[in-house]
């Protein structure tokens, strides 16, 4: 879902996503991250707006997340705050 996230289209990627959790009754949901290709802190931010549209602000989980992506989710004192699996 996130191949290439640049500035010009994070708001459709978020949108899309967004649509995506709405559909769902039932959390959480795991975002798979092996694929994201550009791993930076827009994308962080679309995830963490992500995971506020869903309960409790603890609807998603996220899966295979790259080594760039974990060090901006370290580096800002994430990974408290986002369910991270294997």
């Amino acid at each position: 879902m996130m191949r290439l996230m640049i500035f010009e289209n994070a708001e459709q990627v978020y949108q899309s996503g967004l649509a995506y959790i709405q559909q769902h009754q039932s959390f959480p949901l795991v975002v798979d991250l092996a694929q994201l290709e550009n791993g930076n802190t827009l994308s962080l931010a679309v995830l963490v707006q992500w995971l506020r549209q869903t309960p409790e602000a603890k609807g998603l989980q996220f899966k295979a997340v790259p080594e760039k992506m974990m060090k901006i989710i370290q580096a800002c004192h994430l990974q408290d705050d986002l369910q991270l699996i294997a």
